[in-house]
Formats: structure tokens, C-alpha cells, sequence
């Protein structure tokens, strides 16, 4: 007989995990299905954790490499080993994913092994790598199963020589040339991890911009911090074909509005032009649920799919495809099964780019204030007039402050700098809260910190900032 719960997850990433933890702690009889060996999906396995221990670990080579001398520490020029910082990279991945097994056991969630299908509402068929299958009953299912990278039409991905993110972790040794296809988010943090530790790297992307979606003062100002790191961009361009050449690649380029082709030589090439959602292999014609025109499961203002009793979160379903977004909804969809009120503020969701400096945002950029027609102002304050900045040889970047020009209501904030991805939460906090930036700068900031860069920046919005 199949063994029955009040909600099955499918997927154990940041929001399959959290979803089944927070329902646990609500009371219920909680399933997950898992595929993979480890728990914790993309993030934690292939995708946010491992690139975070590489970007730190390559800025730690960096700093030791360029910045000690200038602080008074005399060391003999630094020697890469990359098998130790691969191994510090999967050491923090067993560390994480081991902590989301120790969570399922503490919280009693029943884990399935297998993929997971839905034959129809309320049913779960799981099947194991061995083809063995088995039924779970369930009075919920939440779907949890993430995304998997675009692939480029024409362009076959084989982890050795055409990467993904996957295999951008994986590399055996530091090319020599690094052709990153897309200025996204993932694009620039793997680029920024290789030429820190050597490579020659080259950014092509489709669009006039990099970062698209971002501020456009902030990808302008952030692209220029780039190039004098030593990468180089390629914008409005496209690449149409790569072809093996001996040990290399051979890429073809093209302007993205037509003309004449040119071709560039590189020994990785890494496609990172954006995600798209994994629903393979779930049934879900057979059960009938609808999806949108880009693949996404369809969801009403509380997870809900057209079936009833099925439910989906994260990259699965529109919005923008972050861990802390997904996780979120997990914890939403737990609430709202157990009779609460789950909600999730998606006008407050931070977005990070975490290299060398850091991009943090949250709120709107000046293009959408802009579309929308609401009238605001903005101020900006740059670390350079930052004591603590200047400290620690950080003065790369800037925080700027978007608010309400009647109310003065802080509607987006956007920061370039050292540990920005930290610096963000206090104006997302505010926010949530509907403060205004005359709120921020009247709350008292520690000195010396970087900080007080966003005091600053929130002073300039009305009277002026102090240190400028």
C-alpha cells in the first residue's frame, strides 16, 4: 500500500529544502523526491555554492598577489594549486548538502530517491536509477525542480572544450583563453574566477550592455571596473558557430544586427546565456498542467497550478530564477498549506553579482521609474570618500539611492563595492517596511564602516551627504 503525506516536493534545491522543512515545522507529514545523489539541486551542488568557494577563493590569489605589498605584507610571489582550491570547492559542497540531510532528519522528512512524475493529482510515482518504481499518495505536490542552462542553437555543449556552468567549475587547469558567451550574472562571476587566476578572458554578448536588467549607470560604471581587470567585451555581437581546431576552439562572430563575420581563437568556450525551467520527465500533459509560452508551470497569486493540489515554486514558475526568491516561496507555499497567509514581496527581492567588486540591487533601476513615469531622485555616494574604504584598499564603486520625489519613499538601491551583496539588507529591510531615505539617514551607522557609505548616499537624497 503507498504511503501517504500532506505534501510531496519534488526537488530538494533551495526552495524544494525549505518547503519541506518550514511544512515539517508546521505539522505536516512531509515527502521529498530527489534525483540526484545529494540534496540541495543546482545551488548548492553546481551552481551558487561551488562558484561562490572558487570566486572567493580566486580573490583571496588575487589580493595576495596584487594587493599585499601595497598593505606592508612581503610574501614570495603566490603559486596556484588548483586541485586544493577544487577540493576546498567540493569540500564546501559536501558541508552544504550534508546540512540539508541532517535538516530531513531532524525535521522527519521522508526522502525518495528517484525522479518523480505526477500521474495526476494527489499521486507521486518515483523511479529509481535501477527502473524500480513506487507510488507515494499525497494530499499536495509542490513542484521544486529548478532549471537547467539554454542551450545556443548550432552549438553542442560537451563539458571538456564547450562548457556550462557545470563544467566552468570542473576545469582541469586555467586556459589560456576563456571565450564566455553572455554578460549575465553567471557569464561575469566564472569569467572574473579564471582571469584572476590567469586567463585571457573575452565576454561576447547578444545585447549593447552587460548585465541587462540591471541599473544602467551601475552595468556601465561595473563594465569599465572589468575591463581594467583585464577582460575584454565584445558587445552587440553574436556567436554563430564553434568549431575544433587542434587543442582549441575556433569561434565565428557576427554584429547582432548582421555584417561581416569575424573569427576568434580560444581554448574554453563557456555558454552562459541564461536559464530555462526543468519540467522533464514530470507527466505533466498527462496531468494536466498547464504551462506558459516559455515553458514556465503556470501559478495563480498563491502557487497554485490549474489542477488542484498542485502547487509550484521557483525556477519552474515566472519571476527571477535566485535561490532566495525560490526559497521564499517554499516557506509561502508551507504557510498557505497550513491555513496561513504565505506572501512573498517580489518589489524587495535582492539580486547579487558576486565578483570583484560586488553588485547588489534591490528596488527598481532609474530605466523602470522611468517607463512607469513616477518621479523620483537619486543620489549617489562613492566609497573613494570612505574612510574605511580607503582602509582596506576598497574603493572601487558607489552606493546609489533611488526615492519617491514626494514622499521620499526609498524605491531601489543599487551598490557597487567590496561586500555589497552584504551591504544590500538594510535597504531591503527598509524597504519592506516602506521607509523613506530620510529614515536611513537618521539611523546612527558604526564608524569606520562601508556602511556608511549607504548613510551617505541616503543624506545626499534630501540635504546633502557629509563626507562630499
Amino acid at each position: 500500500m503507498a504511503e501517504s503525506f500532506d505534501v510531496t516536493i519534488i526537488g530538494t534545491g533551495p526552495g524544494g529544502y525549505v518547503c519541506a522543512v518550514r511544512a515539517a515545522q508546521l505539522g505536516m507529514k512531509v515527502a521529498v523526491v530527489e534525483k540526484w545523489a545529494t540534496f540541495g539541486g543546482t545551488c548548492l551542488n553546481i551552481g551558487c555554492i561551488p562558484s561562490k568557494a572558487l570566486l572567493h577563493a580566486s580573490e583571496m590569489f588575487e589580493e595576495a598577489t596584487h594587493l599585499f605589498p601595497q598593505l606592508g605584507i612581503d610574501i614570495a610571489e603566490p603559486k596556484l594549486n588548483l586541485s586544493a582550491m577544487m577540493a576546498h570547492k567540493d569540500d564546501t559542497v559536501a558541508s552544504n548538502t550534508g546540512g540539508i540531510e541532517y535538516l530531513f532528519k531532524k525535521n522527519k522528512i521522508t526522502a525518495f530517491r528517484g525522479t518523480g512524475a505526477i500521474p495526476a493529482a494527489g499521486k507521486v510515482i518515483v523511479t529509481a536509477e535501477d527502473g524500480a518504481t513506487q507510488e507515494i499518495e499525497t494530499k499536495n505536490i509542490v513542484i521544486a525542480t529548478g532549471s537547467v542552462s539554454t542551450d545556443l542553437p548550432g552549438i553542442a555543449i560537451d563539458e571538456d572544450k564547450i562548457v556550462s556552468s557545470t563544467g566552468a567549475l570542473k576545469l582541469k587547469k586555467v586556459p589560456e583563453n576563456l571565450l564566455v558567451i553572455g554578460a549575465g550574472v553567471i557569464g561575469l562571476e566564472l569569467g572574473s574566477v579564471w582571469a584572476r587566476l590567469g586567463a585571457k578572458v573575452t565576454v561576447v554578448e547578444f545585447l549593447d550592455r552587460i548585465l541587462p536588467g540591471m541599473d544602467g549607470e551601475v552595468s556601465k560604471q561595473f563594465q569599465r571596473m572589468l575591463a581594467k581587470q583585464g577582460i575584454e567585451f565584445k558587445l552587440s555581437t553574436k556567436v554563430t558557430g564553434i568549431e575544433k581546431s587542434g587543442d582549441g576552439l575556433t569561434a565565428t562572430l557576427e554584429p547582432a544586427q548582421g555584417g561581416e563575420a569575424e573569427t576568434l581563437q580560444t581554448d574554453i568556450a563557456l555558454v552562459s546565456i541564461g536559464r530555462k525551467p526543468f519540467t522533464e520527465g514530470l507527466g505533466l500533459d498527462q496531468a494536466g498542467v498547464a504551462l506558459d509560452e516559455r515553458g514556465r508551470v503556470v501559478t495563480d497569486g498563491h502557487y497554485k497550478t490549474n489542477v488542484e493540489g498542485i502547487y509550484a515554486i521557483g525556477d519552474v514558475i515566472a519571476g527571477p530564477m535566485l535561490a532566495h526568491k525560490a526559497e521564499d516561496e517554499g516557506i509561502a507555499v508551507a504557510e498557505i498549506l497550513a491555513g496561513q497567509a504565505g506572501h512573498v514581496n517580489y518589489g524587495v527581492i535582492p539580486s547579487v553579482v558576486y565578483t570583484s567588486p560586488e553588485v547588489a540591487s534591490v528596488g527598481k533601476t532609474e530605466e523602470e521609474l522611468k517607463a512607469d513615469g513616477i518621479a523620483y531622485k537619486a543620489s549617489k555616494f562613492p566609497f573613494t570618500a570612505n574612510g574605511r574604504a580607503k582602509a582596506m584598499l576598497a574603493t572601487q564603486g558607489f552606493v546609489k539611492i533611488l526615492a519617491d520625489k514626494a514622499t521620499d519613499r526609498v524605491l531601489g538601491c543599487h551598490i557597487v563595492g567590496k561586500n555589497a551583496g552584504e551591504m544590500i539588507h538594510e535597504a531591503a529591510v527598509l524597504m519592506e517596511f516602506g521607509g523613506s531615505a530620510e529614515d536611513l539617514a537618521r539611523t546612527c551607522h558604526a564608524h569606520p564602516t562601508m556602511s556608511e557609505a549607504v548613510r551617505e548616499a541616503a543624506l545626499g537624497a534630501n540635504d546633502g551627504p557629509i563626507h562630499i
